[in-house]
């Protein structure tokens, strides 16, 4: 089975044709051009601008490696599973961020949790809990703390 290796070059000028020809002949493909330049900001930006730089990516996921699609991040799924474990089990929103710092989680920048950011990954819960609630793991999660809430 092959991989797909990828490359991201930061350039400061244009690539000349001999080094295209080089990277072509060790067996690179040219697969997109990304642009950029500086503009003078008046005012409000045009709503689509405005959109795209602040729509931020939904935790549990990430950027598909073909940058077409959105797929989930296993850590972060795993965080989101957990975390509605503890919703389950009626737990606070301070002992939720204990928890997860105890086990080494963090946050999507690195930070330990705490009970705010736990909250603030409400919404987020609330979107993947019915995928999460249907799914075999958790049902047979589900028997064992049905038996430890009850019996104790």
């Amino acid at each position: 089975m092959k991989k797909i290796d990828r490359m991201r070059e930061r350039v400061s000028i244009l690539p000349t044709s001999t080094y295209l020809s080089r990277m072509h002949d060790a067996g690179w493909s040219l697969v997109a051009l990304e642009w950029e330049r500086e503009v003078e900001v008046s005012g409000e930006p045009p709503e689509r601008e405005t959109q795209a730089e602040s729509e931020e990516i939904p935790f549990g996921l990430r950027v598909a490696p073909d940058s077409r699609h959105l797929e989930d991040d296993p850590q972060e799924m795993q965080t989101l599973r957990f975390l509605t474990e503890m919703i389950v089990q009626d737990v606070s929103f301070t002992s939720m961020a204990e928890a997860l710092n105890i086990r080494e989680y963090r946050t999507r920048d690195g930070r330990p949790w705490n009970a705010a950011s736990v909250f603030k990954l409400t919404p987020r819960l609330i979107e993947v809990a019915p995928r999460i609630l249907s799914s075999g793991e958790w049902e047979s999660r589900k028997a064992q703390l049905s038996r430890v809430t009850w019996n104790s």
